[in-house]
């Protein structure tokens, strides 16, 4: 039995799923601004001019309209990868989803369709819920390797074309936190130099895969209860459930120590978000600072510092703060942690023009390049999810040199030796 056109729906139905609809589109604004532990069903039912029973008509509980939201947005990029797979060869369909995705932003930029909403909090879902998104998000990621396969020159292994399609992927998210710098119009402007970045590569003709190993950098030890180690339990828990999920409750529990225990250490939460955010800060300029000193080119303080961050968000100390993280911070927060998150990211940038200008990096755009490359060493934290058995040693050969050669490439190729054993993680999503 087919259903009725949307004009041959009942005027009661089509009531019906037009005030759905606009709640779903209302409580994607709020989750991606809030996240999903910020954001209330009264929040969502003010938003739309209705009493939060209203609400719970269509939706009883958050986490259904969470999940709902996620959904919904995981549909939209089906869509999107189902219309890039009809193109005929690998490059053009990477090229096609790029364009295709930066398209449904302008057009949520502009007011002609809803926004996606973001996936930082699918892990904050409880169960059936998580099961449920996790499974669909996983199936998407299957449908979007597909552009790596078929017939072309260059033939890559499962773990090859996961890590490439984790880094394609990584580009896409990332995209979101930065594309509103340019005027929705440029939008498939931008789509044209990431595409061109990711088939082409960052290196001239002349420069070779090689990071420089860097000087062993010491990081505080976070293996005992010390202030260090309520730092990174709280950065995996704000990666993992926001800022306002990351409880002290669960900070301190992951630790296994009592609430007292964290005030005896921290005065208040806020304050230890404010430093997991500069410990995040301080890693990366150490990084950068290391990989400037211990090079010639551009070209090598780019490798250099992409490679051992990458390192970094798979040891012991790791992570790094997710960039998604920032969304949800106290207003308070807000303004110099981004102005400092850009300066950063910036400075990839300035690697990439020394590189542009000495010879070893090609012409082309500096400042996508340098977002592209922070958001994939932000999203290197999931590897292990997505490449089961990539190690420290192997994860930047795997993951950046791609981006770095060109995705294409046959010099990309990485040999592949997994490791056999990989830390477990509850939550795990793979492809």
């Amino acid at each position: 039995m087919t259903t009725p056109p949307s004009s041959a729906l009942p005027r009661q139905t089509k009531r019906y799923e037009q005030k759905r609809q606009a709640i779903l589109d209302a409580a994607v604004r709020l989750f991606n601004q809030k996240g999903l532990k910020g954001t209330t069903l009264a929040d969502v039912a003010q938003s739309v001019g209705l009493i939060t029973n209203s609400v719970t008509y269509y939706y009883r509980k958050k986490e259904e309209l969470a999940t709902a939201c996620l959904l919904r947005s995981i549909g939209v990029l089906e869509e999107l990868i189902a219309t890039a797979l009809r193109e005929k060869t690998a490059e053009e369909r990477l090229r096609a989803i790029l364009r295709l995705y930066c398209e449904r932003l302008a057009q949520s930029a502009s007011g002609d369709q809803p926004p996606l909403m973001s996936f930082s909090d699918m892990r904050s879902l409880t169960s059936p819920h998580m099961e449920l998104v996790f499974s669909t998000y996983n199936q998407m990621f299957r449908h979007l390797r597909g552009l790596f396969d078929g017939g072309d020159e260059l033939v890559l292994s499962r773990a090859q074309r996961n890590a490439r399609t984790h880094l394609l992927i990584s580009a896409m998210h990332g995209v979101r936190h930065w594309i509103d710098h340019y005027e929705p119009e440029d939008y498939r402007r931008v789509a044209e130099r990431i595409g061109d970045i990711l088939v082409n590569g960052l290196a001239a003709p002349q420069s070779v895969w090689r990071p420089t190993v860097l000087p062993q950098l010491v990081w505080p030890s976070a293996e005992e209860v010390s202030p260090e180690a309520f730092l990174r339990s709280a950065t995996m828990l704000i990666n993992e459930q926001g800022y306002r999920g990351a409880s002290v409750e669960k900070i301190s529990a992951r630790l296994n120590v009592t609430k007292g225990s964290f005030y005896h250490h921290n005065d208040n939460k806020d304050d230890l978000v404010a430093a997991c955010f500069e410990r995040t800060f301080a890693v990366v300029r150490q990084v950068q600072r290391a990989a400037e000193a211990n090079g010639t080119t551009g070209w090598d303080h780019l490798c250099a510092a992409t490679s051992e961050l990458i390192r970094y968000q798979l040891s012991d100390q790791g992570p790094l703060l997710r960039i998604s993280a920032f969304s949800a911070l106290p207003e308070g927060l807000r303004g110099e942690t981004k102005r400092t998150m850009d300066r950063l990211a910036q400075r990839f940038g300035s690697f990439v023009v020394d590189g542009m200008i000495d010879g070893s990096i090609r012409p082309l755009d500096p400042s996508v390049a340098a977002h592209i490359v922070d958001s994939i060493v932000n999203a290197a934290v999931e590897l292990e999810w997505w490449v089961p058995g990539i190690t420290l040693e192997t994860a930047a050969e795997l993951y950046a040199k791609p981006l770095f050669l060109g995705v294409f490439t046959p010099e990309a190729e990485a040999e592949f030796q997994p490791a056999s054993r990989v830390r477990s993680t509850a939550t795990s999503a793979r492809g």
